[in-house]
């Protein structure tokens, strides 16, 4: 597999989607761009170069997992692979993974240059303001969080959103009060102390997504990445925080986060996966940078949420996980599941075997949903993963008045745009969910009319003997 950013993007470029982009602002454009090509039906990598403001060489590098085929390459999977074929190679793949630990090395590729003190100027890397009413400049939009707990030593590496407020001071922003980095910051804080911490752009893709994966207190993130790429993450020792950092990163900030009783600057606001702002600008903890490292010529991995159905990785890993849930339930004969609208809205796909097989299956689903209004239940001749599919099923097997349940106080988010702003200051975040059953009715299931179409094997067997004749031609 790749050793690093750079050569996932070789492999990217061979595929022949990747595209470069010369000449583009920072302040909006690259973000627009950014979002543009994500909707093209192609949805090409992009490398953005000779940036306006920036030197050139220092590069931002965008959509890199954001379709199934890089997602399945950033997982060391076929990119050839079908959405759920490839979804079901990862289930089998983690399934089997073996604990990689991190090894500490003694050099480091980050450390070609190094400035600290009244040197550091983090301004002069392009951070670009993603999109049109974002409070700043947002630098880490994919970028891992470095964090030591005090208490037990675990190391927590973390994605976090990252705004850039002067040459030497940035905010991090935690989401809200659970999550890992914002547990182990308090502890700092709370004994009178700032919390030592380093800021990692430009990782690989492997340290990408086990940065967004929900590890439990006592899993590295290091060891998830080396699993996934089948052989140990090299980590070198910082310099000024003595931080395990990965070697081979692009970018590097060490420094310490100062307590919020002491200091704070005004955080985001910032564009959400839900495709709508959440907040407005709020108190955020200030980063105080003492030390900046990066590559020649570096690579920023740029990773901004955008306007469904775009997401940050084509392959929805928590349908992975739903369709363990339904397994572990024992919800027999589930064909697949996926996520679609960047995962607010749920589909199983399953081969009915009783009466009420399929409104179990979407009960499961429900509540391991997070956000999801909409959860709705396929045969298995539907595809989960195409929504012209499911959709095709809900407007010719789902009988509304029959087929539709709504489900009330369900799991959701202060995220959630639809949530009033008078519930959300009281702290309520549920919402309601609708269950939607577009499968043939099961009391007369052997009577429903037969399909036209072609099955799934038989669509795959046409593509193998024809596909070189009929797809588009590079």
């Amino acid at each position: 597999m790749y050793k690093d950013l750079r050569e996932f993007i070789a492999l990217v470029d061979k595929l022949g989607v990747l595209r470069r982009i010369i000449g583009a602002d920072p302040h909006f454009e690259i973000g627009g761009i950014t979002e543009v090509a994500a909707g093209l039906p192609e949805c090409p990598a992009l490398l953005f170069d000779d940036i306006k403001g920036h030197r050139r060489g220092f590069r931002i590098f965008t959509n890199a997992t954001t379709n199934v085929q890089r997602a399945a390459l950033a997982l060391g999977l076929d990119p050839a692979l079908r959405p759920l074929d490839a979804l079901k190679a990862w289930m089998d793949k983690r399934k089997n993974l073996r604990a990689q630990p991190p090894v500490t090395v003694t050099t480091a590729a980050f450390l070609e240059n190094s400035f600290t003190g009244r040197d550091v100027n983090i301004r002069l890397l392009p951070a670009p303001v993603w999109h049109r009413h974002d409070g700043g400049p947002f630098i880490g939009s994919g970028s891992l969080v470095v964090m030591r707990d005090p208490d037990t030593g675990w190391i927590n590496a973390s994605i976090y959103r990252v705004q850039v407020h002067g040459a030497n001071k940035a905010t991090v922003q935690f989401d809200h009060g659970g999550r890992h980095g914002a547990i182990i910051a308090r502890k700092y804080w709370d004994r009178g102390e700032s919390c030592p911490l380093a800021v990692v752009h430009g990782e690989d893709p492997a340290l990408f997504i086990a940065g967004f994966e929900y590890l439990p207190d006592d899993r590295s993130e290091y060891e998830f990445a080396g699993s996934i790429k089948g052989a140990p993450i090299e980590v070198f020792t910082g310099p000024q925080t003595g931080l395990p950092i990965p070697a081979h990163a692009e970018i590097v900030f060490e420094g310490r986060l100062l307590p919020m009783n002491e200091t704070s600057l005004p955080e985001g606001p910032f564009g959400e996966f839900t495709g709508y702002y959440a907040t407005a600008a709020r108190p955020g903890p200030v980063m105080e940078v003492t030390a900046m490292h990066h590559r020649n010529d570096p690579i920023l991995l740029g990773s901004p949420p955008l306007k469904p159905p775009r997401f940050h990785f084509g392959l929805p890993f928590r349908a992975a996980t739903i369709w363990s849930n339904l397994e572990a339930a024992g919800v027999t004969d589930v064909a697949g599941v996926w996520q679609h609208v960047s995962q607010l809205m749920t589909v199983v796909a399953l081969r009915q075997r009783y009466d009420g097989h399929a409104k179990r299956a979407a009960l499961v689903a429900a509540a391991h949903s997070y956000m999801a209004r909409i959860v709705v239940v396929v045969d298995e001749d539907i595809d989960p993963s195409d929504l012209a599919d499911v959709m095709w099923a809900v407007a010719t097997r789902c009988e509304p008045a029959d087929g539709i349940d709504i489900l009330r106080n369900a799991w959701s988010s202060a995220l959630d745009p639809r949530i009033p702003p008078q519930d959300k200051a009281r702290g309520v975040t549920s919402h309601s969910k609708a269950i939607v059953e577009a499968c043939r009715p099961f009391a007369w299931i052997d009577q429903f009319p037969q399909i036209s179409a072609l099955s799934a094997d038989e669509a795959r067997a046409i593509e193998e003997k024809w596909g070189n004749l009929i797809r588009p031609r590079s």
